[in-house]
């Protein structure tokens, strides 16, 4: 990380933890738009710059409580099934159902739901910084953008697909991070402001088949340049189709889009939200 960690203070029981956390601002932009054509395969000579010259911050934003973070190392749903139907692992306790945890509260998706996929690219080098941000990758939200997946999920299937995840809750310490690397408000939100992505009410997602076949998009995940865009329609008839079935299917269950990235999708309730900085744990896979 990029700035100092004061430690976020955690209450562990055997089935969940709950934890105090996160730096509050007020909101700002949301994305890494580009109005100005694609970002070039690979870092432009600027942003290598930029990434060579780059030091780390050593200041770090203002603290407050803001809420808490609830999850478990328990089995997701049934795909088709609610999150009341769901069945531990054996030997490992469910975590607690959605309508008992707070809209604020930050959960694991993984938790709620096995009918989701994931390519989590920031905690990889597949991303547009070449360079992996996340220690390890996980898919946390808000409960209200959660339940709002849930839904959406549920119609993608019913026509014979599932969403996968690029990006779900960042960190506003990721933020300054990828600042860092890219300090271009184009590509980066300014992690002052931060962004929906730091509120937990923003994701990044594609759709791909049943059985794990993404559909074509037009480009990839984090393309800047017009073929990304919403309205840019010089595209094959099946892309379009496929940016419309995600498109409508997102926006009929309380998210937007912004024009520039098909990707992605904020909750509309999630804008006044504050900015958070919960770090997840990532041993989760070693005591399962």
């Amino acid at each position: 990380m990029d700035k100092p960690n004061a430690g976020l203070p955690a209450i562990c029981s055997i089935s969940i933890f709950l934890i105090v956390l996160c730096a509050c601002r007020g909101g700002g932009k949301d994305g890494r738009q580009s109005e100005s054509g694609a970002l070039p395969p690979g870092r432009t000579e600027a942003v290598a710059s930029d990434l060579a010259d780059s030091t780390n911050r050593t200041g770090s934003p203002e603290a407050g409580k803001d809420g808490y973070a609830a999850g478990s190392s328990g089995t997701g749903e049934d795909p088709g099934g609610s999150a009341g139907d769901r069945t531990g692992r054996a030997g490992i306790p469910k975590p607690p159902s959605l309508e008992s945890l707070p809209d604020t509260a930050f959960i694991r998706l993984a938790d709620y739901s096995d009918g989701f996929s994931y390519d989590l690219r920031y905690a990889t080098n597949n991303n547009f910084l070449e360079e992996a941000v996340y220690p390890c990758g996980e898919c946390y939200t808000r409960v209200k953008t959660a339940r709002a997946l849930l839904d959406a999920n549920r119609e993608f299937r019913s026509l014979g697909y599932r969403i996968r995840f690029f990006d779900c809750y960042r960190p506003n310490s990721v933020q300054y991070k990828m600042w860092e690397l890219v300090p271009n408000p184009q590509y980066v939100a300014n992690p002052v402001k931060g962004s929906i992505h730091n509120k937990g009410g923003a994701v990044d997602i594609t759709l791909e088949t049943l059985d794990g076949a993404p559909l074509d998009m037009g480009t990839d995940f984090d393309y800047f340049g017009p073929r990304a865009h919403h309205d840019h329609t010089d595209l094959p008839e099946a892309v379009l189709e496929h940016r419309r079935v995600l498109k409508e299917t997102m926006e009929s269950h309380g998210f937007w889009s912004i024009r520039t990235e098909w990707w992605h999708y904020n909750l509309r309730t999630a804008t006044n939200d504050p900015v958070a900085d919960f770090r997840w744990p990532c041993d989760r896979n070693e005591k399962s």
